[in-house]
């Protein structure tokens, strides 16, 4: 697919490391798959990828964590 932000590279398939963050919770989520663009590196992440990386969050958020370091499993 071609990327929507520099609309110049093409997306391959590979893995990625996500940080989100909420209130006073940092969760880090490395190897996570996705496609990302070969000329700017933006990623996009599918559907189910991202619902399971937001479950994992919220996981991690529930339990006051300050900082969460993941491997990313599906």
């Amino acid at each position: 697919m071609k990327c929507v932000i520099c609309r110049q590279g093409e997306t391959r398939v590979g893995k990625v490391t996500v940080t989100l963050q909420r209130g006073e919770t940092t969760v880090i989520l490395k190897g996570v798959p996705a496609d990302i663009c070969d000329n700017c590196g933006e990623y996009y992440l599918s559907e189910q990828i991202t619902a399971t990386v937001f479950q994992r969050a919220e996981v991690a958020v529930g339990r006051g964590v300050e900082v969460e370091i993941l491997q990313f499993a599906a």
